[in-house]
């Protein structure tokens, strides 16, 4: 009844998911890589300004929040560990300066994560890529 020919075809053509993360890391459209990807901090584009992708099913939901705090707490913790025992500086002093450093960190990374998450389920085709 259907003519699901054409869309069996478009969906068998595979998608390469390094290219897909990385232009999705550099928060640009995981299809041309021209166009940007977020029109805010963390808002997708509903499409890509420059090749029309449609962007709208992608759903990153919580999981780059998690990715993020995975990777700063891997990276911060042995560093913190290094410069106190290194260094011996007042709690207070690597509290401070710790806070501060995660805190950018994780501002850094999570709209990149969040593009990588949405490059990634436009290479696999998940939620209706």
């Amino acid at each position: 009844m259907f003519d699901t020919s054409s869309q069996q075809a478009d969906t068998s053509s595979e998608r390469p998911i390094r290219p897909a993360l990385l232009r999705g890391f550099r928060r640009t459209c995981p299809n041309c890589g021209s166009g940007p990807l977020l029109r805010s901090y963390l808002k997708l584009r509903h499409n890509c300004v420059i090749c029309g992708e449609d962007l709208s099913p992608a759903r990153a939901d919580d999981g780059p929040a998690y990715l993020t705090i995975l990777i700063v707490g891997h990276l911060m913790a042995p560093f913190m560990h290094v410069i106190f025992v290194a260094f011996r500086p007042e709690p207070i002093v690597l509290a401070t300066i710790f806070c501060i450093a995660c805190v950018g960190l994780s501002l850094y990374l999570l709209p990149r994560i969040k593009g990588a998450i949405v490059g990634f389920q436009w290479a696999k085709r998940m939620h209706g890529f």
